[in-house]
C-alpha cells in the first residue's frame, strides 16, 4: 500500500503535469484534440527545426488558450536585438514563462555561447517574461562536469525562477542530485522531468534527437528497464515516479511539478496521466 504522503505527492504532480512537445506539422492538432486547456505545453527548439517553428507554434497554442512555454535555446539567438524582438513577440502573445537551455547549435548563431549569456540579457531587458526556467542535469552532461552543472544553476539563480530536470531513468540518481542541489543552496523550485508512455525504439530514437542521449546509457546497463520498455504499452514514468516519491515528496526537496517528455505521443500521454491520477487519488481526474 502506498504511503499517504507519497500518494498525495503523486496526485499533486499528475494534476499539474506539463507536457513538452516538438514543433512538427501535426502536433498542434494532437494537442487540441487531446490536451485540456489547463495543461501547460512547452515547445522545444532545435537547430533542425529553427527557432521560428518554436515561436509560431507557441503563438498558435497561446491563442487557443494554453499556457505555453517556448524553449529559447541560447545558441540559436543571434544577440540582444533579436532577443528583444522575440521577447516583445512573446509578451504580445500573452506568454509568461520561457525555458532557456544552452542549446545544441554549433556554431552558435551569434553572441550567446551559453544559457547564462542569454539570461543576463533577459534581465538587462527588464525581465519581460516573469517566469524563467533553466535546465538541470541529473545525469552527467557530455561536455560539462557534474560539479560545474550544479555550479551553473547557482550562477543562474538571479536570472531564473525554476529548474527543469533533463530526462533520467534512475530514482537514486535523482535523489542524490536533488540533495546536492539543495546542499549547494540552490532553492529554486524543481520540475522533475519524466518520460511519457512510448515504446522502446521510439524512445531511444527521439531521446538521441532531442539531446538527452546520455540517459540512454542507463538503459543499456539496466536490462530490467529495457524489458519494461519492450513490454506492451511501452514505458511510462509511473514506476519511476513511485520510486522517487519517498525522497521528492519531502518539503525540503522543493519539487513542485513534473515536466513530461511526450515525444509527441500526446493522446497516449494524456490517457496515462488520467489513469495514473485516478489510481493514486480519490479525486476524479480532470
Amino acid at each position: 500500500m502506498r504511503n499517504n504522503r507519497h500518494a498525495a505527492f503523486l496526485a499533486e504532480m499528475l494534476s499539474s503535469a506539463r507536457y513538452e512537445v516538438l514543433p512538427t506539422g501535426t502536433v498542434e492538432d494532437k494537442v487540441l484534440e487531446h490536451v485540456p486547456l489547463d495543461r501547460t505545453v512547452t515547445v522545444t527548439a532545435s537547430p533542425a527545426k529553427g527557432l521560428e517553428a518554436t515561436l509560431e507554434l507557441t503563438e498558435r497554442l497561446a491563442k487557443h488558450g494554453y499556457h505555453t512555454v517556448p524553449h529559447l535555446a541560447a545558441r540559436m539567438v543571434s544577440g540582444r536585438s533579436e532577443l528583444a524582438e522575440v521577447s516583445e513577440r512573446l509578451v504580445a502573445a500573452g506568454v509568461r514563462t520561457v525555458f532557456v537551455p544552452g542549446g545544441d547549435q554549433d556554431p552558435p548563431a551569434g553572441d550567446y555561447l551559453s544559457a547564462l549569456d542569454l539570461l543576463e540579457d533577459l534581465t538587462a531587458l527588464g525581465r519581460p517574461v516573469p517566469e524563467v526556467g533553466i535546465t538541470g542535469y541529473p545525469d552527467s552532461h557530455p561536455t560539462i562536469s557534474d560539479d560545474l552543472t550544479v555550479q551553473s544553476m547557482w550562477d543562474k539563480r538571479r536570472h531564473a525562477t525554476h529548474v527543469v530536470s533533463n530526462l533520467n531513468f534512475d530514482p537514486d540518481t535523482i535523489k542524490d542530485w536533488v540533495g546536492r542541489m539543495r546542499a549547494r543552496g540552490i532553492t529554486m523550485p524543481l520540475l522533475l522531468g519524466v518520460p511519457g508512455p512510448i515504446d522502446r525504439a521510439k524512445l531511444l530514437s527521439m531521446a538521441t534527437k532531442i539531446g538527452v542521449g546520455d540517459s540512454t546509457r542507463f538503459l543499456a546497463k539496466h536490462k530490467g528497464t529495457m524489458a519494461r520498455l519492450a513490454a506492451p504499452g511501452g514505458f511510462t514514468g509511473e514506476r519511476f515516479l513511485e520510486k522517487c516519491a519517498p525522497a521528492l515528496s519531502r518539503p525540503e526537496a522543493l519539487v513542485t511539478g513534473i515536466h513530461v517528455y511526450t515525444f509527441n505521443q500526446i493522446a497516449e500521454t494524456e490517457a496515462w496521466r488520467r489513469d495514473f491520477l485516478a489510481r493514486v487519488s480519490p479525486v476524479r481526474a480532470d
